[in-house]
């Protein structure tokens, strides 16, 4: 638990924790699995590794073999992904209460930041559509360095911020966040509502799992 004086940061995950955005990525993959004529990932195993960068998931997706196909096959997802952003009838939600525990977070005097497996790019799209861009004070992505569940992300943002790791909350609804956190230093508060299994995220290290982004604040309120 957080402890002592100095500020607080709180850190998002964004794919299954600030945006449902599942069945954009699970279509995206199947479409370019089938563009090479690739045997096609169940959806689940897709959930399994949304979170991670995107060479690792294609990695764990397509396991023996070499990171040069890897490599092919994630410049064929990412130009599906985008090409199905510019849709009109593209959605990636925000998860019920978002925007309502930012604005209380603020209020608290916390400092808002994200760390995500998607790129800087896919990011600022999502912060764009939604109208989050004046909310983060630190933006981490893959692009820059180790993807989840390495800790670089995060401590690059803690010392972005300019707090202890033990002021740190990490909040995202995969083991790689918890993971993630346990090894920067910092807090792990899993959601409920996302893409890995409620036990899964406290026996990787969750200090506690919410249900509904209302009990965010006041939680983090008491650190």
């Amino acid at each position: 638990m957080a402890s002592g004086p100095g500020p607080l940061l709180a850190v998002f995950d964004v794919d299954g924790t600030l945006i449902d955005s599942q069945h954009n990525i699970v279509a995206a993959v199947t479409e370019a699995w089938r563009h090479f004529g690739l045997p096609i990932p169940k959806p689940e195993a897709i959930r399994r590794v949304i979170g991670l960068s995107l060479p690792e998931a294609i990695g764990q997706l397509m396991p023996g073999t070499r990171p040069e196909e890897h490599r092919r096959v994630a410049e064929m997802y990412k130009e599906i992904f985008v090409a199905r952003r510019q849709q009109p009838r593209h959605e990636e939600p925000l998860f019920p209460g978002v925007l309502e525990a930012l604005k209380r977070l603020a209020e608290q005097n916390v400092l808002l930041g994200i760390a995500t497996g998607k790129s800087r790019r896919g990011l600022d799209a999502v912060l764009d559509r939604h109208g989050l861009n004046d909310h983060f004070m630190t933006l981490q992505t893959a692009d820059t360095g180790p993807g989840k569940p390495h800790p670089d992300m995060l401590l690059r943002a803690i010392r972005e911020a300019k707090v202890r790791p033990e002021r740190t909350v990490m909040i995202g609804d995969t083991t790689y966040d918890m993971k993630m956190a346990v090894r920067a230093g910092a807090i792990g508060i899993g959601v409920g509502w996302g893409y890995h299994e409620v036990v899964e995220l406290r026996q990787t290290g969750a200090y506690l799992v919410i249900d509904h982004f209302r009990e965010l604040p006041p939680i983090v309120s008491l650190l």
